[in-house]
């Protein structure tokens, strides 16, 4: 709910936020980018390097397993691999002989998501056959569904739990906290808070799995859990401990002002705590933002928290004289400035994370940060209803039942506008996990991933992925001028090379009228051409060339 301001200060703020939104941002490095190794991508070395170093423009954690060195057979070569600031070493523990290498690595960056990608060199001359690493090996840097949900539900309950624990002490007077208003109060609190403490418990696990692409049964590994950051340990335990402390703390009956002091910060410390990790541990300048995350979590809190308790107490609050009345204007007074509050932080948050407007409309986190705005909106909406529609209908009415009949109206208004916080809420679990920079690059990617061009009277498409050093799958798709697949008199040909190297002939595999398929692998970023030809005829064999940008990872 919106309390009175004047339209000047109204104003200000939104042209406040129109600056932090329009102003320049310098793109937020959401995750850590690959951007040197030796030996360098494709390179063909004399003889055997001792370590490989693989430098990031920010600082890298190395994870169990995460660096894996295949021979040109597909079969592993005995390696291990230490992280040190933005530098990950591998270090080759036997002795290998002449041909292709591919290690495969992984890493954690600062915020908190893993980051993936291969190199190849070769010693003494590149093998004629290169067998792709398993699967096994490339993990997906994707975050299980399962973490997403586990986010939604920690964060739902930890700001209602908070936000709870701040209405009863806050906002209703000490004399009304009793009998059923206090007991539906700590109720539903206590049920958050449990639900908090579990949902938390059982994401950590799922970070661990997520950040060290590992499979269930690594977790019996002391090595496993070692291998994630200790700030994952203390904001799980910050957010657990605090919580449980602060729902603990509202006790039975009047609170002296040490406990409720005590209850207050103790549920603030677990509201501001997930701040320290995440995205905004990756944008700059860290201190605002993180401070901006901060302040951004406690409003939420409080608003969610206050809707709730307002939704379970306005009924029986209504039968006690003024109390109803008191309570609203204490919370109507305080949630104009948790509104402002969540409106400034949230900007600034969307200015450093997401860095530009095309990456706002273009990529998956971009465009949940639109609904949740979008969503957040509508909250703030059925809240100015409130405040100025049915909240002086409330206070005009001067008979017992004339205001309970308000209550009602209000209490159907509260529960909609906290249902519409939960749904910003679901999606904010579902943006902590994803990479802004990573998903824009990887739009980039899909853009240039199919090429066109014609042989005679043939058309070809060409698609290649993911256009990242490494793995690829090439397909060519060959199609007559109505649009239905075509055969030439033989199946097509195809070589890739760049300027520094040159894969020669790709071996293709019929897989459907007209498509073929073959898997490869790019040791390099750069710009690789594809050469095809066709033999359209007794006589005719066209050849077109088209090329792909392969970006580092």
């Amino acid at each position: 709910m919106i309390g009175r301001r004047s339209p000047a200060r109204l104003l200000l703020v939104l042209v406040g936020v129109a600056v932090l939104l329009l102003g320049p941002a310098g793109p937020a490095s959401a995750h850590a980018t690959l951007i040197s190794s030796d030996p360098v991508e494709g390179d063909v070395l004399d003889a055997a390097p001792d370590q490989i170093r693989l430098t990031f423009d920010e600082a890298v954690a190395a994870v169990p397993d995460g660096a894996q060195v295949f021979d040109a057979e597909g079969a592993p070569v005995a390696a291990s691999a230490a992280a040190t600031g933005t530098e990950l070493a591998v270090s080759l523990t036997e002795q290998v002989g002449p041909g292709t290498y591919v290690v495969v690595w992984r890493v954690v960056s600062e915020d908190g998501h893993p980051v993936s990608g291969s190199l190849t060199f070769s010693v003494g001359a590149p093998s004629a056959d290169v067998t792709l690493p398993p699967s096994s090996a490339t993990s997906t840097t994707a975050a299980p569904l399962a973490l997403s949900v586990a986010r939604w539900l920690g964060y739902a309950g930890l700001l209602l739990s908070s936000g709870l624990v701040a209405f009863c002490l806050l906002v209703v007077p000490a004399d009304q906290l009793t009998g059923r208003v206090r007991h539906r109060l700590v109720t539903v609190a206590r049920a958050a808070g449990v639900a908090t403490a579990v949902a938390w418990l059982v994401a950590l696990p799922l970070t661990v799995l997520y950040q060290l692409g590992a499979g269930v049964g690594s977790l019996t590994r002391s090595s496993t859990w070692a291998g994630v950051s200790t700030a994952e340990y203390v904001v799980t335990g910050a957010v657990v401990l605090g919580t449980a402390a602060a729902v603990g703390l509202l006790g039975r009956g009047t609170s002296s002002a040490p406990r409720r002091l005590a209850a207050l910060v103790a549920g603030a410390v677990a509201v501001v705590a997930p701040a320290l990790t995440g995205h905004t541990r990756a944008a700059t300048p860290e201190a605002w933002v993180v401070g901006a995350d901060m302040l951004h979590l406690l409003a939420g809190s409080i608003w969610l928290g206050g809707l709730v308790g307002l939704a379970l107490t306005l009924r029986e609050l209504a039968d006690r004289g003024d109390a109803a009345v008191v309570v609203l204007a204490r919370f109507s007074g305080l949630a104009a400035g948790v509104v402002v509050a969540l409106v400034a932080a949230g900007s600034v948050l969307a200015w450093r994370i997401v860095g530009s407007w095309d990456a706002l409309v273009s990529t998956g986190y971009g465009r949940l940060l639109l609904v949740k705005v979008a969503f957040a909106l509508v909250a703030v909406a059925i809240a100015a209803w409130n405040r100025y529609r049915l909240l002086p209908a409330f206070r005009a009415g001067t008979r017992q039942r004339t205001r309970r009949a308000g209550a009602d109206v209000l209490v159907r208004a509260l529960v909609a506008e906290a249902s519409v916080l939960v749904v910003v809420l679901a999606v904010t679990g579902f943006m902590v996990d994803r990479s802004p920079q990573a998903e824009a690059s990887a739009v980039g990617r899909e853009r240039n991933s199919v090429q066109t061009a014609t042989l005679g009277d043939v058309a070809v498409q060409a698609r290649l992925t993911p256009l990242i050093p490494g793995p690829h799958t090439l397909t060519l798709e060959l199609t007559d001028s109505a649009g239905a697949p075509v055969e030439g008199f033989d199946a097509p040909r195809a070589r890739l090379a760049s300027d520094e190297v040159d894969l020669g002939p790709v071996e293709l595999t019929n897989v459907g009228p007209g498509t073929y398929t073959s898997d490869v692998v790019l040791p390099s970023p750069g710009t690789w051409r594809l050469q095809v030809s066709l033999r359209t005829s007794e006589f005719d064999n066209p050849v077109t060339t088209v090329e792909f940008r392969v970006d580092a990872p």
